[in-house]
């Protein structure tokens, strides 16, 4: 299935009203992780068209974005890259980018909305041979389908903004859209992560000294010096449905195996986290003695004492650890890889968090921790094979985006083409229920697909 897609405009929007100018300072999580864009889609059937044209659809989108941009007004800045790897956010008001896109298909084409190639246009494309400086922050495209329905794609920095903080501009701004008041003002302090524009200010006493296997470079593949060959081999996507039985399958199998009458019940995504890893391990044919990491994304919003002011906008997420060897994870009962999951998450305390501050902070050069996979470098931590990342967004308001038209029919990301990138995400069609969306290589994923689903019931 191929679309035909005329673009018929790019624009520039910037904040309604005059606002603050000047260096934001970011904090040491801002600095470290992925730095390229996070692209998410949402798809929309045809609002009525005596209620909704196409084209008043459009102006209120730009309007309500400009709108949006006075209290969210670091997203219409720019970055640029200082001294040491680090980034500087200035606040200049200088826009993003507004695309207005009409495809030749219709959102039928489209199937059951699975991540495909015809993806890659209905994203807002970023030109990272530009220097930094030169990059908006957000690019949202609309896509108007010959069916009337439409897509919504919003492109945000990852070094502005984490996921919490990505949803919170994305509701406010639909808020705005429709009319009604902001509901939660976004926060920009960093000091609450101890950052300041000064690097000599004082700190609060300092936190234990402690390990943190998240700055270490993930294991290599047996046989392997470094992971290269790995970064070149072809991926696909797959989008995995499991109905709400077969999660509570799932949880059922790993909460048999748990130690101690007392230990709260491993949850859905330490769960699905566990049952993915050990499902990637077989796939991929693994040695037994194969060390294998798994990266786990924590807020730390609410590890921190105090915990930031509600609306605290930037990155407040941190990525741990869970490490074993594949023989093991697989012979293993499905508690025991949970159970590796949960001791790595709740090692983020508020001394784990600002001793993983301090460390960044005492680093001479960050790009060994940066993830920057879309600007073409093989720099940076490669959680590929024999390793693996699985986000959460079970918990996230990532459904009802209503900018005055309705509802969203289907949201997932876009197009993640990187070995090793896994999402959980709830279903919007059964309570309960979860989807993951997965890249693997080619070579690897209909394996994966196969143990997924043999592997609850067996």
């Amino acid at each position: 299935m191929s679309m035909t897609m005329r673009y018929l405009g790019t624009y520039t929007v910037k904040p309604e009203e005059a606002t603050w100018g000047g260096h934001l300072p970011l904090s040491e999580l801002d600095q470290i992780g992925t730095i390229t864009h996070v692209p998410t889609i949402y798809f929309y059937k045809p609002p009525p068209e005596w209620l909704h044209p196409a084209d008043a659809i459009f102006a209120a989108l730009r309007g309500s974005l400009s709108r949006a941009l006075v209290p969210f007004y670091p997203l219409a800045g720019k970055l640029r890259w200082l001294e040491g790897g680090r980034l500087q956010l200035d606040c200049n008001a200088t826009g993003v980018h507004l695309i207005e896109a009409e495809s030749g298909g219709e959102l039928d084409d489209l199937g059951d909305f699975s991540p495909c190639p015809e993806f890659e246009q209905l994203v807002p494309s970023v030109d990272y041979t530009k220097p930094i400086h030169e990059l908006p922050l957000l690019l949202v495209q609309v896509t108007k389908f010959k069916c009337g329905g439409l897509t919504l794609s919003i492109s945000i920095s990852h070094a502005v903004a984490d996921g919490p903080s990505a949803l919170h501009f994305m509701t406010e701004w639909a808020r705005l859209a429709r009319g009604e008041r902001l509901s939660v003002e976004p926060y920009y302090d960093r000091k609450v992560l101890w950052v300041g524009e000064d690097p000599s200010e004082a700190l609060p006493p300092p936190p234990p000294q402690l390990e943190h296997s998240e700055f270490d470079p993930p294991p290599l593949l047996i046989g392997q010096t470094n992971n290269l060959e790995e970064r070149k081999k072809k991926t696909t996507v797959a989008m995995l449905k499991l109905t709400k039985t077969q999660v509570e399958t799932l949880k059922n199998a790993a909460n048999e195996d748990r130690d101690g009458q007392h230990m709260r019940p491993y949850t859905r995504y330490e769960t699905m986290a566990a049952h993915i890893w050990r499902c990637a391990c077989k796939a991929r044919k693994h040695k037994p003695e194969q060390p294998t990491a798994l990266a786990i994304c924590v807020d730390s919003r609410r590890r921190l004492q105090p915990p930031p002011k509600l609306g605290y906008f930037g990155n407040a997420t941190l990525d741990v650890i869970a490490s074993g060897t594949s023989g093991e994870l697989v012979s293993s009962p499905l508690g025991c890889t949970s159970s590796k999951i949960r001791d790595a998450i709740e090692r983020v305390t508020h001394d784990y968090v600002r001793s993983a501050i301090k460390h960044i902070r005492e680093q001479p050069d960050l790009t060994l921790f940066q993830d920057v996979h879309a600007l073409g470098s093989t720099r940076g931590p490669f959680y590929g094979n024999p390793n693996l990342g699985v986000v959460s967004w079970v918990t996230l308001p990532i459904y009802g985006l209503d900018f005055g038209w309705g509802r969203e029919v289907h949201m997932g990301p876009g197009n993640h083409d990187f070995d090793g990138d896994s999402l959980v995400l709830p279903s919007l069609e059964e309570e309960g229920g979860l989807v993951v969306a997965l890249c693997l290589q080619i070579a690897h994923m209909e394996d994966f697909k196969k143990f997924f689903y043999e592997d609850i019931v067996g």
